[in-house]
């Protein structure tokens, strides 16, 4: 995925444009997304610790890429909760789940404070290029922990701020630019009430640089 087409998608996570027909995007755009995600998926369940049957969020899903993907590796007997901000995405998400016919995938609509996930619903969560976004991180944070149950894990997978890039609108003026050190992550979470894992600098079989900061629900 390139760095221009990740800002675009970007953009898309916090404008709610409308989920029109003939507005869809490339398919060789949405083909790219999910053989990356197949790439991704199965490192990903290693490092939260999770195995089939388990309930996992995919949080500020996108178009359910790695959500789709995440719901067919936990199996029929677990449970894939996919998030997004934006009507497009949340669309986008369904349709990916109806062709999939998949029947453990639950959408939910997010915000810009809460994951508006049910309270200890989750074994684990992730958030892939989104947490830099985030407007509220402090607040989103404790609602992060508490959508995970005692001991579960916490995946952010962000990039660093490219130097002159645009500040998103709304998000701390620390983060450097358009991304967020690692360092930062890690200093709102735990005051969230996280406990810090470890970090991954460079998240494998990602093209754009990626790190995976990994935490815990004590």
């Amino acid at each position: 995925m390139s760095r221009r087409y990740r800002l675009a998608l970007s953009v898309c996570f916090l404008l709610a444009v409308p989920a029109a027909l003939d507005a869809q995007r490339p398919a060789n755009l949405i083909r790219q997304e999910f053989d990356q995600a197949a790439r991704e998926v199965p490192t990903l369940a290693r490092v939260l610790s999770i195995t089939p049957g388990m309930t996992v969020a995919d949080v500020g899903a996108g178009g359910g890429a790695m959500a789709v993907t995440m719901a067919k590796w936990l199996g029929a007997d677990g449970r894939l909760y996919a998030t997004d901000v934006a009507a497009a995405q949340l669309a986008e998400i369904r349709g990916a789940v109806t062709k999939e016919a998949l029947t453990n995938v639950i959408v939910v609509e997010g915000a810009t404070r809460a994951t508006n996930l049910p309270d200890g619903c989750c074994d684990a969560i992730f958030l892939r290029d989104v947490y830099h976004h985030l407007t509220s991180p402090l607040e989103f944070g404790a609602s992060l922990l508490s959508s995970l149950k005692p001991g579960g894990r916490l995946a952010v997978m962000d990039f660093e701020a490219e130097p002159g890039s645009p500040l998103p609108t709304g998000v701390p003026a620390n983060r450097g630019g358009h991304g967020i050190p690692p360092t930062v992550i890690v200093s709102e979470l735990t005051q969230s009430g996280f406990r810090h894992v470890r970090t991954i600098e460079r998240w494998p079989g990602d093209a754009d640089h990626l790190f995976l900061v990994l935490f815990e629900k004590p």
